[in-house]
């Protein structure tokens, strides 16, 4: 199943978590009218050959670690069509990759300043709201657009970040809401959850309570443990003392050693997930232990953008790559780069991160008078013919706001089945 909004109003009243495809309108206006006679269409003219250098500080280490190789496989895959367009967009792409950790290896205060060093347009990364946050300062002063496939965290909604701050997955306000309402509406009264205390966790916390209880449902526990914490049992005790009906885990890949405690002591059923530790986790643990519990994750169901993972799947293998076992945010992280490359071509092959941020909201469709697109090549033609490229991408279509915000995404809901692994529903 995959809940589709575009941002704004679903704060007001419950999301629907029906088969199908549930739209919210944020009041967009349409005017049709009389319009002169088509002039002939211009042929593409590519810009004179120049390299736009992008960075990553994506999870090679940390609590995200699992998100690191889809999300990397994502850029250079992306990376790999730009660069084999060149000949015909004047485009090539370079790209440094670096580890942001997390908030407690702290990997991003080493990693941040060695990929600025390479003098980027643009950062992609951190996955982590909480780590982003860590050097946002440090990036955006420097000029240097950072474009996240993965932070969520309401936070950077309203944060003074230059104009410099992207990102293409959606704020949490919309996965709170979704989640809070499947539990809600899956028969529960009651919730525990187990909150990771950084900007990500208490704030997918608080749209999920708000969702939970405006269903008329009440949240009886909720503690919270700092990124580094290695032991969860005050957690565990505290939330099976309230005795929930349900369990929402808000954590990174904590999860791990929090799962083997509730097996046997809380029915799977109706255990929930988030996108931070959303996994496919196979014979991790014993067979069935994760039978009919759900999750959420951001973006079109995995299963729905099968050509695309095929193809991914494809690349990794010719490039030499261990295969992947996860797809969590790989889409987003493609779609970064296309908007970036798009943007540059836009702006008539800047490279410096201001003028490549003044056009990523026009490329993504937010200026509202764009071409619609859906690959690399076809947005490139129309911005090397002389027009405006509107991108619907892999994850969705995007179309950024003033903010660097999506104004329209998507929510996959997942099950597990007996082998831990997880199918949309």
């Amino acid at each position: 199943m995959s809940i589709t909004t575009k941002a704004s109003a679903f704060r007001s009243r419950g999301l629907k978590s029906t088969l199908g495809i549930a739209f919210i309108a944020t009041g967009a206006l349409v005017l049709a009218g009389c319009a002169p006679a088509a002039e002939p269409e211009a042929e593409p003219t590519a810009i004179a050959d120049y390299t736009l250098t992008l960075g990553t500080l994506l999870p090679q280490t940390g609590n995200l670690a699992f998100l690191g190789p889809p999300e990397e496989a994502g850029v250079g895959f992306a990376v790999s069509e730009v660069n084999a367009a060149a000949e015909s967009t004047g485009l090539t792409i370079e790209v440094e990759y670096g580890d942001s950790g997390n908030t407690d290896n702290k990997a991003y205060e080493t990693e941040a300043p060695r990929i600025l060093a390479f003098d980027p347009t643009a950062i992609i990364g951190a996955a982590s709201s909480g780590t982003s946050l860590q050097f946002i300062d440090q990036v955006t002063g420097a000029g240097v657009i950072q474009f996240s496939p993965a932070n969520t965290s309401d936070a950077f909604t309203t944060y003074d970040d230059n104009g410099l701050y992207f990102r293409t997955a959606p704020s949490d306000v919309l996965q709170g809401e979704v989640l809070g309402n499947l539990i809600a509406e899956d028969g529960h009264q009651t919730l525990g959850m187990i909150v990771l205390n950084d900007s990500y966790g208490t704030g997918l916390a608080k749209y999920v309570t708000e969702a939970f209880e405006a269903a008329g449902g009440e949240v009886v526990a909720a503690p919270t443990y700092n990124t580094g914490d290695t032991v969860f049992d005050t957690q565990i005790s505290e939330v099976l003392a309230a005795d929930p009906d349900a369990i929402a885990l808000i954590t990174f890949e904590e999860v791990k050693t929090i799962l083997p405690s509730l097996f046997g002591q809380f029915p799977s059923e109706n255990l929930y997930f988030v996108d931070g530790n959303l996994s496919n986790f196979g014979d991790q643990f014993p067979a069935g232990s994760l039978t009919g519990a759900k999750g959420t994750l951001p973006g079109l169901t995995i299963d729905s953008i099968g050509e695309f993972t095929a193809a991914l799947d494809a690349w990794v293998a010719e490039d030499g790559g261990e295969p992947l076992t996860e797809y969590s945010y790989a889409a987003e992280s493609y779609d970064a780069v296309i908007l970036l490359a798009l943007a540059s071509l836009a702006a008539g092959g800047a490279t410096e991160g201001v003028d490549v941020a003044a056009k990523l909201q026009e490329v993504s469709g937010g200026s509202g008078d764009g071409e619609k697109c859906t690959t690399y090549a076809e947005c490139a033609d129309i911005i090397l013919s002389g027009g405006v490229a509107d991108y619907d991408g892999i994850s969705g279509p995007i179309t950024f706001d003033e903010v660097g915000d999506p104004t329209e995404a998507s929510i996959g809901i997942y099950v597990y089945g007996e082998d831990n692994t997880y199918g949309a529903i």
